[in-house]
């Protein structure tokens, strides 16, 4: 199945996601958990950034998003330590699965298989089982939504984010064709630009799954950056004309009102240096349709830039390369 086919199945993924997510039951634990922590990189480890987001005003503790080989210090038998790898394989997420245990923290482990999976048996670990055999950005689907199931499992968030999984799988259906249209309009206007994807600080999770995407689909080089954050910073470094520069704003029309003029503002800023500026509206009726619609608007710009630039968003020969070379160290 090519990238094309698997962005288009993208909601049957989710609602075959959901079946998987419902028949989640968490091993009891004999302690309070005060804090949970994701642990994953790549396609595997944006979910955690992104359900960190959606949760935190629901979520009674910290929900932190670990993308390194080591655990901090605070992870404990009071931690819930969500490890989260596509391929079940990464050598960065197996070393902090293993500083995790070591810890006593609470691990559940979502995956397609690999090492991950042994090393959750062989410790009598929780772990969620999930489809293999595609490439792990490919997957968001799959391995995001049971995080949702995870903390719910463990009564961190109540049960409404199933309607609001079952609203955004029907909001990208209902708007596919716009949702392609646009997005093709976008990918051809950012043929032969830098894309700067700039977003409210809250979607910052969305901003990077898209630059990420833009990345490894479209083979592009890009950076991001979110209000108000850059504006104390980064919005200083616009003081000469860029035309190889394209701005594009992820937005929502509930964001937070001191914040959206910020953009407003930053806007005609930026029109002084470059006449490339487009605005991505989200919709939907929860932040989860939200970020859903808006996840998906960017998986298809990446596919387009790769259509239209004529490439194979699937090889990642530079990844491949590096892991061989890495792999000499062991």
């Amino acid at each position: 199945m090519d990238m094309k086919q698997l962005i288009e199945k993208f909601p049957a993924q989710m609602r075959e996601a959901m079946t998987i997510g419902e028949t989640f039951k968490a091993t009891s634990w004999p302690h309070e958990i005060k804090n949970v922590l994701v642990t994953g990189l790549g396609g595997s480890g944006i979910g955690g950034t992104i359900v960190s987001q959606l949760c935190e005003k629901e979520m009674p503790i910290p929900f932190l998003v670990n993308k390194d080989y080591f655990m901090p210090s605070f992870v404990n038998k009071h931690s819930l330590v969500v490890v989260s790898s596509y391929s079940g394989n990464t050598e960065e997420t197996l070393q902090a699965m293993d500083n995790a245990i070591k810890q006593g923290a609470k691990v559940v482990c979502v995956s397609s298989g690999g090492k991950t999976v042994e090393l959750a048996k062989q410790h009598g670990l929780d772990y969620i089982l999930i489809p293999g055999g595609m490439p792990p950005r490919s997957c968001y689907g799959y391995s995001s939504t049971q995080l949702f199931y995870i903390l719910h499992a463990f009564k961190l968030i109540g049960d409404t984010f199933k309607s609001s999984l079952k609203k955004a799988i029907e909001l990208i259906e209902s708007e596919s064709q716009h949702i392609k249209t646009a997005s093709h309009k976008l990918a051809s206007d950012l043929i032969g630009k830098i894309p700067v994807i700039y977003s409210a600080s809250n979607n910052e999770g969305v901003v990077i799954r898209f630059r990420q995407q833009v990345q490894e689909n479209g083979k592009m080089l890009c950076w991001h950056h979110v209000f108000p954050e850059l504006t104390h910073n980064e919005l200083v470094g616009w003081t000469q004309p860029h035309d190889d520069i394209a701005v594009v704003l992820f937005r929502d029309k509930d964001d937070f009102f001191r914040t959206s003029k910020r953009m407003d503002i930053c806007k005609e800023i930026f029109g002084r240096y470059t006449p490339h500026i487009y605005e991505v509206w989200s919709k939907g009726g929860s932040p989860i349709e939200k970020a859903i619609y808006l996840i998906h608007f960017g998986d298809w710009t990446s596919w387009y830039l790769s259509e239209i630039r004529n490439i194979d968003c699937t090889e990642v020969k530079v990844i491949d390369y590096l892991k061989s070379e890495m792999a000499k160290l062991n």
